[in-house]
């Protein structure tokens, strides 16, 4: 720690500007050292860029491996608007003649015929619960009462979502005193990751895609659930239980359910039920004595007090609910699905129809208003029973009895049947693939009413043609900005800028300054003058393939060479004509010039060359300069910058010193004339 500094009391001198002066004849060096630590900042950022720009066009290289760069396919059709069809690079050269399409796949659609309102003047407004308009609701047509639909009220329907642990069995955490009502599992649902699982009770064995729901909500699957998988079920418990300890007086209580069916409330250990009287808050809610505390909306679960009850009471509610359940089966090109829903009587249609939409089940769901009636569309077209019908069921009485499925009437569900090259043949989609052609069919016709469809499988030359341009554009690209960072002017005499330089300088004379301090960082770098040379013998060098025609062995014969312009770098020009021309005299010789293989570099086409040699300047790059990943230690300028860095503290530290040996010395001179003054005074005050 620096002692007591004194600044010219005693001899009138500026010391700290002395100090200062003196400093900054010794900070030279050290100005020096942190200028040096800038250029190679510098130079390390200029090495990752142009390691970028190795491993964007690697990116392109490998595009130009693949066989879709080179087996582009067009197809021809002499009628669009009745077939069209397009090609993988995987078709081969073919064509082929459809004379006529009987029919096209249509999806099956299931349609209700009965309303779903009692009264077609006062409709269901599908925004609102189903409970809250059942008198509405079109439910009681069957005299003898075998069909009509009511509502479940022995139970309460639950939700759970369990991440899996990768164990073999998972715990549905349910409140308090609930069980799993085991006897109704065929409503219930669970799901893997989307995946429908079958609910049994207690098997000898449980199969694949089964899982066991024991009453205390214990789900035991045949094996392991992968860690992390989603389980949902949808359950019916016994009942409900809810409990609730006051933080604050009140005099309402929401529950987490409406449409309730019966409810038992318990206010500070005294039971209340449910009476037949009602009041403008619902029913009456009274205790074994008579007295009252309260009412229960039961279509909404809400419970209003006569009194606040006071901070701290108990409350325990259990209550079950009315619901109903479905089921929708449908098939499909993967077999036979089966979805079960659950419903609240307190959801709405709109609610329902949005669940099945959003399900697995396949279908599509609509209710229209105008006509008071809901269809079932199979997402899918297609016939998948061979004609039999049934492609979609919806059962369940909330299915047959409240959306009126009972009497519905299936259509649609058919195969595409149309004659291609003679053969007459079917699909379940009117669009299909066949041999690396995917068909499109659109209209029927017959021979008679037009002539057949004729439709040719070629070579698309633009395409492959454009897929070859675009990559010898971004080559060009490519060596541009490397050869003009590696012939970038030097500036000697622009040095990164010093603290005390910046503060003498604008911002625009900053940057202007810069700009030349970072230029030329590359210049005539030997890793960069390498990889264009060894870039430039890739494309020059043949090919000696067997799988390469003579006449293709190199660029220049399909029309790619290098342009006469020697400072442009070794850019490349195409003739459009003579590639084109390659393409189609040869596609396969071209190919195999940029994408053959071989054992030697020779062997080996153009963008395995460019690979390799690219490769080996980006590992030179990583060595010299690292990525964002690399710490200091592992390449070379990280270890320089790590050396300099360590100069700077130690000199940094030397400083210090210094500046303290220079105050200690003004501060001994202060000091001293401090003392001949005041010897002085005295003597002066003896002889006087």
């Amino acid at each position: 720690m620096a002692g007591i500094r004194i600044g010219g009391l005693a001899s009138g001198m500026d010391i700290d500007t002395l100090v200062s002066d003196l400093m900054k004849a010794e900070r030279m060096p050290l100005d020096k050292l942190k200028q040096k630590k800038q250029a190679l900042e510098w130079q390390r950022d200029d090495y990752r860029s142009m390691n970028t720009l190795l491993l964007n066009f690697r990116t392109e290289l490998t595009n130009m491996k693949l066989t879709t760069q080179y087996r582009a396919r067009s197809v021809t059709s002499t009628n669009e608007s009745r077939i069209s069809a397009t090609a993988s690079s995987a078709a081969s050269a073919s064509s082929y003649s459809i004379k006529s399409v009987e029919k096209l796949a249509s999806a099956a659609t299931r349609i209700t015929k009965t309303e779903l309102s009692a009264d077609p003047a006062s409709k269901i407004d599908a925004s609102k619960s189903l409970l809250s308009q059942e008198s509405r609701l079109n439910i009681n047509s069957d005299k003898d009462n075998s069909t009509n639909f009511s509502w479940s009220q022995d139970g309460v329907v639950g939700n759970a979502t369990i991440v899996s642990d990768g164990t073999a069995g998972a715990k549905i955490t349910l409140n308090a005193n609930e069980k799993i009502a085991t006897t109704k599992l065929d409503q219930m649902s669970v799901k893997v990751n989307g995946t429908s699982y079958k609910i049994v009770s207690s098997p000898p064995t449980i199969g694949k895609n089964e899982v066991q729901l024991a009453e205390d909500g214990t789900l035991t699957f045949s094996g392991p659930i992968a860690k992390d998988s989603s389980i949902k079920v949808s359950y019916i418990s016994d009942k409900k239980v809810e409990t609730n300890k006051l933080t604050a007086a009140t005099s309402e209580w929401q529950l987490g359910k409406g449409g309730l069916s019966s409810l038992t409330l318990s206010v500070g250990g005294i039971s209340y039920s449910v009476s037949d009287t009602q009041d403008v808050n619902g029913y009456r809610l009274k205790s074994d004595d008579g007295a009252y505390i309260g009412s229960i909306n039961l279509e909404t679960g809400k419970v209003k007090f006569d009194a606040e009850q006071a901070a701290d009471t108990e409350l325990t509610a259990t209550y079950k609910q009315k619901y109903s359940s479905f089921n929708i089966t449908t098939q499909t090109s993967k077999g036979q699905i089966s979805e079960n829903f659950l419903v609240e009587g307190t959801e709405s249609l709109n609610q329902v129809v949005n669940r099945v939409n959003s399900s697995n089940a396949g279908v599509s769901m609509f209710y229209d208003s105008f006509s008071d009636k809901i269809s079932l569309t199979r997402k899918e077209t297609g016939d998948f029973l061979a004609g039999t019908g049934n492609e979609i069921s919806a059962t369940g009485l909330f299915a047959e009895s409240l959306l009126k499925f009972a009497d519905s009437t299936e259509s649609g569900g058919e195969n595409a049947v149309f004659t291609i090259n003679g053969l007459r043949t079917e699909r379940n989609s009117n669009t299909f693939e066949m041999n690396g052609v995917t068909f499109t069919l659109k209209q029927t016709f017959t021979e008679t009413e037009a002539p057949p469809v004729s439709l040719s499988v070629n070579n698309d030359t633009t395409k492959v043609y454009d897929n070859i341009k675009s990559f010898i554009d971004k080559y060009n690209e490519l060596i541009d900005k490397i050869s003009k960072k590696s012939s970038e002017e030097y500036y000697r005499d622009y040095k990164p800028l010093t603290d005390e330089q910046k503060e003498q300088l604008s911002d625009k004379q900053q940057e202007q300054w810069e700009e030349k301090a970072k230029s030329g960082l590359l210049r005539r770098d030997p890793i960069l003058a390498q990889v264009l040379n060894g870039m430039r013998s890739n494309f020059s060098t043949p090919i000696k393939n067997s799988e390469v025609s003579p006449l293709f062995s190199q660029l220049a014969s399909i029309g790619i060479s290098t342009t006469a312009n020697y400072l442009e770098g070794g850019k490349l020009q195409i003739d459009g004509a003579k590639l084109k021309k390659a393409i189609e005299q040869d596609p396969q010789s071209v190919e195999n010039l940029f994408r053959g293989t071989g054992a030697t570099s020779a062997e080996q086409g153009i963008a395995h060359r460019l690979t390799d040699t690219i490769n080996a300047a980006m590992d030179k790059l990583k060595a010299k300069a690292g990525n964002t990943f690399s710490t200091n230690s592992q390449f070379l300028l990280g270890r320089q910058l790590t050396n300099v860095t360590s100069q700077i503290s130690t000199f940094e530290n030397r400083l210090t010193k210094v500046e303290d040996r220079y105050w200690r010395q003004f501060t001994a001179m202060e000091k001293a004339i401090q003392r001949s003054n005041e010897q002085a005074t005295y003597l002066m005050q003896q002889f006087s």
